[in-house]
C-alpha cells in the first residue's frame, strides 16, 4: 500500500478544542509543559529548554509531507474558549508500506483531569484513519503513566503488549505497554 502525500492544510476543531500547526508565537507555552521534568519522565527524553523547544517549532510548525518513514505531523492543542497552547498531539508515520503509525500526546498538567488529551486524541486518531490513510495505529506508553493508559482505552485500543523492564533512565528500570486499534475496527462517523 502507497501512501499519498498529504500536508495538513487547515485547523482541525472539536468541541472544545482546536488542533493547528505550531507557529514561533507558541514557544513560552510549549517550554511551559515540555521543560517539566514530570511530564518528560514519559517522554523517554530530558526536559526541553527554551532554545530546544523554539528548534522543535521550526521543525514541526511546516507539517509534514507524510510519506515516508518518520514523517511526523505534530498539533498544537489549543481551548477554543481561551488563547494559548495546553499541549499537542502527534502522528508519526512508522512504516509507510505497512501504513503503520504512533500516535502520542503531552499537555500541561495544570490541564489535566477535564478530558482535553482524550478529545485531542480521538480527533488525531480519526484523521489519521480517514485522511492519511492509516492502517493500524499503536502507542507506547511507560507502565506508571496511568492516564495515558485510560485516553489509549477511550481511544478503543486494546493492550498488545507489556514489555517488562525494557527500558532504562536514572529512576531505575521501566516497563511499557503497546496499545494498538486498526482501521476496520472504528465506526465510520455518523453511525449509530
Amino acid at each position: 500500500m502507497s501512501m499519498n502525500a498529504t500536508v495538513f492544510p487547515q485547523p482541525l476543531k472539536t468541541d472544545r478544542l482546536v488542533l493547528r500547526l505550531f507557529t514561533e508565537n507558541d514557544l513560552d507555552d510549549m517550554h511551559a509543559y515540555q521543560g517539566l521534568p514530570e511530564v518528560a519522565r514519559y517522554l523517554y527524553r530530558p526536559p526541553r529548554d527554551r532554545a530546544r523547544c523554539a528548534e522543535v517549532i521550526e521543525r514541526i510548525g511546516q507539517g509534514t509531507p507524510w510519506k515516508e518513514d518518520g514523517d511526523t505531523l505534530t498539533l498544537a492543542v489549543c481551548r477554543r474558549d481561551t488563547p494559548g497552547v495546553i499541549g499537542e498531539v502527534m502522528v508519526s508515520l512508522s512504516s509507510a508500506y505497512a501504513a503503520q503509525a504512533e500516535i502520542g500526546w503531552v499537555f500541561h498538567p495544570g490541564h489535566g483531569g477535564r478530558g482535553y488529551a482524550t478529545e485531542a486524541a480521538l480527533a488525531l486518531r480519526d484523521l489519521a484513519f480517514q485522511q492519511l490513510s492509516v492502517h493500524r495505529l499503536f502507542a507506547r506508553i511507560d507502565g506508571d503513566n496511568t492516564a495515558s493508559v485510560r485516553i489509549c482505552e477511550r481511544l478503543s485500543m486494546r493492550r498488545e503488549a507489556h514489555l517488562i523492564e525494557n527500558d532504562r533512565d536514572d529512576r531505575g528500570w521501566g516497563s511499557e505497554y503497546v496499545y494498538a486499534i486498526l482501521a476496520r475496527e472504528i465506526e465510520p462517523a455518523g453511525t449509530d
